[in-house]
């Protein structure tokens, strides 16, 4: 499978979403695909330390979730958060490419906020299926 050049304006659009949803509790954000793991943004006071591609091989999980939830009683699948002694991961997928981004603490409602705008922006600029 070919690699394929990461859009920078794809880029600036998640960086921008993510700021106006999350503001200051933002810790980071990372693009992922099935070959490739791109940290498109890391606050100042954090440490380069995280195991990106570690990452993404368990957040790329979630593109079998579409699938996997599909006809559930629980409707269609929109993003995993998972809880962290020190803040939170928010997963969204779309198609064949994903974002997650990990905030401090904040209320429930931004997380919603959050997945949806990520969601928004992903179907937009690469479509459903991962294409752009």
């Amino acid at each position: 499978m070919a690699q394929r050049q990461f859009d920078e304006t794809l880029g600036d659009e998640l960086r921008s979403v993510c700021r106006t949803t999350v503001g200051d509790e933002l810790r980071s954000i990372t693009y992922f695909t099935e070959t490739e793991v791109e940290q498109l943004y890391l606050r100042s006071d954090l440490d380069r330390t995280a195991d990106l591609v570690g990452f993404a091989e368990l957040e790329r999980s979630g593109f079998q979730a579409d699938d996997l939830y599909r006809g559930s009683q629980l409707g269609d699948y929109r993003a995993t958060i998972r809880m962290f002694e020190n803040g939170y991961l928010t997963r969204v997928v779309v198609g064949g490419v994903g974002v997650w981004v990990t905030t401090d603490a904040m209320s429930i409602d931004r997380f919603e906020e959050l997945a949806a705008a990520l969601r928004e922006v992903l179907q937009t600029r690469v479509g459903p299926t991962g294409e752009s």
